[in-house]
């Protein structure tokens, strides 16, 4: 088997920097990758937590002129990953988040310092910098679509490209006169290229240049060609449907693992699963909530926003207190809604409780310890928290979107019978199915025999990046392969 170098370039990575998803999948798809024999670069701006866990750096070449200053282009290793980091200090040497500015909107040089990723993407992919040149390069979300649309525009041989939309909500739209500032053509500001709705689409350039296109499931690969879930770019998709793919993401099940779990109290299995009570014991008490081995805790990770429906949750907490259940909520996001939790929480102490902030330890307790994890996603392209649920036997109560519809099987009558539910569905994001969501798990719950047997279920499922990395390997070898390409350029 012929081997593949991939380079991935992403504006986040996992342990270094993280704002949500991308980060674990920019970490884990590499090592899953391995045993593909596809070995994986990864391109990421050298923000000061990058720089700060770089191991066995060195410079491999100078940009004396990078959008406003000079850069380094360094090599090393970080987390078992073999890495590739912009030293640029006016570029990306600011605290916090690595998108906004301290007062909480979008840096104002955030087209600069995305472009600066696809410029020196570019400079690796055609091989004017030391190293191995990438049979593929591979970018990820609108910060990396601009690497795309160098290559495109460059003469001469180049890698083929592979875009892959984590979120198709974030686009990435700047003013159209930083075209020839950013170095692109002026016949790069059409439809065809970089234009969109007359400004310069990042994430749409790596859409319409790109040899092929995945996200990260096959159902929410359908639902962005549609109008309801295209976020106006449904018709690009439609035309482009023949390099489009929908690939799951897995999970990193060496870390998600709760029989070696060293952020859990108590390690548990599938064969162990009454040592899981220790961990619900030690969530109630970190939550402050009241303790009790027979009321049904539900747990909540994740951004506090209307995508990811904890409006709903927080304006009908009533049906989760009607059923005398307790909720363990971890997450940060709009402000109204962390102000809503923690109202809450004072007025129902021991039955909610709620940490604002984010917390890696806190996020495997409430998935080791919750009897239930609920997501309840207006649109969700894949989500990972669901996974992490089923790894850990925590039932995951999921609207059905994305990739939640593609992961977690309903415990309806047919798959009771069939012996293969593992969490419960519900459709549409609206207060009565959640409602009935609600009821329907609490039934559940009221069955410790038929409960047991979908924890079992769920943590038997597949979450692992086995068979994804293995689909992305044949894609990257489809491509590198010349097969329905033109120097890679297709559709």
């Amino acid at each position: 088997m012929t081997s593949i170098e991939v380079l991935s370039v992403t504006p986040e990575i996992f342990p270094l920097v993280k704002t949500g998803g991308l980060a674990d999948v920019a970490y884990s798809l590499p090592l899953a990758l391995l045993s593909h024999d596809v070995h994986t670069t990864t391109l990421v701006p050298g923000y000061p937590a990058v720089m700060a866990g770089l191991r066995d750096a060195e410079t491999l070449h100078h940009f004396p002129a990078l959008f406003g200053g000079e850069a380094r282009l360094l090599s090393g290793r970080a987390a078992s990953l073999d890495l590739r980091v912009i030293d640029a200090p006016h570029l990306y040497a600011r605290p916090g988040n690595p998108y906004l500015g301290p007062d909480g909107t979008n840096w104002p040089d955030n087209a600069q310092r995305f472009a600066a990723l696809g410029v020196v993407a570019a400079e690796i992919g055609t091989g004017m910098v030391p190293g191995p040149v990438p049979d593929i390069v591979h970018a990820h979300d609108w910060q990396g679509g601009l690497a795309v649309a160098y290559l495109h525009y460059r003469t001469g041989r180049r890698p083929g490209t592979v875009m892959t939309v984590h979120n198709l909500a974030f686009q990435g739209q700047f003013p159209p006169d930083l075209l020839l500032p950013l170095g692109l053509p002026p016949t790069a500001f059409n439809i065809e290229g970089v234009e969109y709705f007359g400004a310069i689409g990042f994430l749409k350039a790596g859409l319409v240049l790109a040899d092929r296109i995945t996200t990260v499931s096959p159902t929410y690969a359908a639902e962005i060609r549609t109008r309801g879930g295209g976020m106006g770019m449904d018709g690009l998709l439609r035309s482009r449907s023949a390099v489009l793919s929908g690939i799951l993401n897995g999970i990193d099940d060496t870390i998600w693992n709760p029989a070696t779990d060293p952020l859990i109290p108590a390690h548990f299995s599938v064969c162990r699963l009454s040592d899981r009570a220790v961990n619900k014991a030690e969530l109630q008490a970190r939550f402050g909530l009241a303790a009790s081995r027979d009321r049904l805790v539900i747990g909540v990770i994740s951004r506090l926003t209307w995508q990811k429906g904890l409006d709903l949750l927080l304006d009908h907490l009533s049906a989760l207190l009607e059923r005398d259940a307790q909720l363990a909520l971890l997450g940060a996001g709009d402000h109204y809604l962390e102000a809503g939790f923690t109202a809450a929480s004072h007025a129902h102490p021991g039955r909610i409780g709620c940490v604002i902030g984010y917390d890696e330890s806190l996020a495997h307790l409430i998935q080791a310890g919750a009897d239930a994890l609920l997501v309840p996603s207006r649109f969700e392209p894949c989500g990972l928290t669901q996974l992490c649920a089923l790894r850990y036997g925590a039932l995951p109560v999921v609207s059905r979107v994305g990739g939640l519809a593609d992961t977690v099987i309903d415990a309806n009558e047919a798959a009771l019978a069939a012996g293969t539910g593992n969490g419960v569905q519900f459709a549409p994001v609206a207060a009565e199915a959640l409602d009935v969501a609600l009821h329907r798990l609490a039934g559940l719950w009221g069955h410790p025999t038929l409960w047991h047997q979908l924890q079992r279920n769920a943590m038997n499922a597949d979450v692992s990046w086995h068979r994804p990395a293995g689909r992305y390997a044949a894609l990257y070898r489809g491509l590198k392969n010349g097969r329905g390409s033109n120097n890679g350029r297709d559709g």
